[in-house]
């Protein structure tokens, strides 16, 4: 949109159906970008399902290290996105891509370093997660065949950061598509065809995401030649990248320990609780991932404002994205909801299962709405660049659920019940804690600072 509009909005604190277009080209092909990113899992799983238990088990725990390490370092994405989008807001083009180079060179270090210490503790890993024998054995394998690929993974999330500062989720959406045919391809013809077994599916893994990093990365490089930018790196600048990086690394710590928390919790319950969990944490996995393509769009457009210096574009925008995630979530909630036995039905035959899933996915569809809210006004907080607070109210969240998770592995009974309340624990105190933190934060203008 061009000055004048932005001025208008301003003024009357509203925002046209432009900008709603505006979310919703920025969401969309957001959504499908992160949806194409789980098929890698799924793919692997199905390829190496077939070569036996043995192996498929070995895959399970591989594959939980190796997305618990890429999700810890998505503050290259998040940390990249916040920045360019400021100094694109503030007409600092050459400055932006600048970053996005830095932010890719940040990311191919790490992931070289990463992919070093995997090849060498990977038997220490998978030992430490209680995996022996022959599972051990595999898992180690998948570990350190989808090692080299760490670098193109860290690379893509530096990227797709960039470019999403740059307002381009569509680039994205193309690469990680196309990556995940690839990958399907390239997992069979080397499982099957050259009779590789599980380590062909690793470096099936591993070449994707590396070409994957490769073609983004020339996106940028054209971007930053066209606009000036250097392509060497510079150290200020990756230090820069560190520091912003920091904050949000420690608060998808405090997510990641939550989750981990509830996992322990879920299991205390009985076998019927952990496997009804499963399900559930799975189907509120998908749903999240609609309301944090929201969240990018969030974090793109209020990056920029800020650049711009337009506090009352902010507030609008903020109003606006806010009304997006709450009635994302409700209509996710009526969903899941409304489908909870039907959607049961795919995963288990088990009735007590079932009714605990049942059960469960309707406390969790109340309160998505809530949801919704939390993961916008994270977008819009992180988007702002306000890593430090979100860092400091993660741990906040977190000690306030702590003792909540423990009262229900407490007193809570075994089975459906059980689960019921854990995940009224979990979506209910849990994401409350996060919507009065934040929302107390975004009432305020501290975290308003304008311009590059």
């Amino acid at each position: 949109m061009d000055g004048k509009k932005l001025a208008a909005i301003s003024r009357l604190g509203q925002v046209p159906s432009t900008v709603d277009r505006q979310i919703l080209g920025l969401a969309v092909p957001a959504l499908g970008a992160l949806v194409a990113e789980p098929l890698f899992v799924l793919v692997d799983s199905a390829v190496v399902g077939r070569l036996g238990t043995t192996e498929l088990a070995g895959l399970s725990l591989a594959s939980t290290l190796l997305v618990t390490v890429v999700g810890l370092c998505v503050f290259l994405a998040y940390a990249t996105t916040a920045v360019v989008a400021r100094r694109t807001g503030a007409g600092d083009r050459s400055g932006a891509l600048q970053v996005g180079v830095d932010g890719l060179w940040l990311a191919a270090g790490l992931g070289v370093v990463l992919a070093a210490v995997a090849l060498v503790v990977a038997p220490w890993a998978v030992g430490a997660l209680g995996a022996t024998g022959d599972v051990a054995g595999q898992a180690t394998t998948y570990l350190r065949a989808s090692a080299p690929g760490l670098p193109g993974m860290l690379v893509v999330l530096a990227a797709t950061g960039a470019l999403r500062g740059l307002q381009d989720t569509r680039t994205p959406l193309v690469v990680a598509g196309v990556g995940a045919a690839v990958n399907a391809v390239l997992n069979v013809v080397l499982v099957y065809g050259l009779h590789l077994g599980i380590a062909g599916s690793g470096a099936g893994t591993a070449a994707t995401q590396l070409a994957m990093g490769v073609a983004l990365t020339v996106v940028v490089v054209r971007g930053a030649r066209a606009a000036g930018a250097s392509l060497r790196p510079a150290p200020g600048g990756i230090l820069a990248g560190v520091r912003t990086g920091t904050p949000l690394l420690l608060r998808t710590l405090s997510l990641r320990a939550a989750i981990l928390l509830t996992v322990w919790v879920a299991t205390s319950l009985g076998p019927v609780a952990l496997a009804g969990h499963q399900v559930v944490n799975a189907i509120w996995g998908f749903a999240a991932f609609a309301l944090d393509a929201l969240a990018i769009a969030a974090q793109a457009l209020i990056g920029h404002a800020l650049g711009a210096g337009d506090t009352g574009l902010v507030r609008a925008l903020l109003r606006r994205t806010l009304a997006w995630g709450v009635g994302a979530g409700a209509v996710l909630g009526v969903v899941l909801g409304g489908l909870g036995w039907w959607l049961s039905a795919a995963f288990t035959t088990d009735p007590d299962v079932r009714h605990a899933i049942t059960v469960s996915l309707v406390v969790a569809a109340v309160l998505m709405p809530m949801a919704g809210w939390v993961f916008v006004l994270d977008g819009v907080l992180i988007g702002a660049g306000d890593g430090r607070f979100l860092a400091a109210a993660g741990m906040v969240t977190l000690v306030a659920y702590v003792p909540v998770a423990l009262a229900v592995r407490a007193w809570a009974p075994e089975g459906w019940a059980g689960l019921a309340w854990l995940w009224a624990a979990f979506a209910g105190v849990f994401m409350l804690a996060r919507a009065v933190t934040t929302g107390l934060r975004a009432r305020r203008d501290t975290w308003m600072v304008t311009g590059a």
